[in-house]
């Protein structure tokens, strides 16, 4: 599932987006409610910045979230995904091993 998920070039960019989301996207927003990118990035900004619908972005999110790449936070009306660092790490180690 994780090799499915990470097969599209979007999904591939959106997991180099929120590695390092200061890099991407602007933190201002979130500080000004009290948040910060630990919490995660919001699904309109990742839509935005891909470019693509809404739509596809969520089904994209939905996918890598099934996978386990990444945890969702929902505040409100927004929801905001992270990566999950612990299903990655496993995967790297998983692939060192075996391949």
């Amino acid at each position: 599932m994780i090799y499915k998920a990470l097969s599209n070039e979007t999904r591939s960019l959106i997991m180099l987006w929120l590695k390092n989301p200061e890099e991407f996207f602007d933190e201002k927003p979130y500080l000004q409610q009290g948040l910060n990118f630990g919490i995660g990035v919001c699904v309109g900004d990742i839509q935005a910045k891909a470019g693509l619908a809404q739509s596809v972005i969520s089904s994209y999110l939905l996918t890598m979230q099934k996978a386990g790449l990444l945890e969702s936070e929902r505040i409100g009306k927004w929801t905001y995904y992270r990566r999950n660092e612990t299903t990655i790490q496993e995967f790297s180690e998983y692939l060192k091993e075996k391949l």
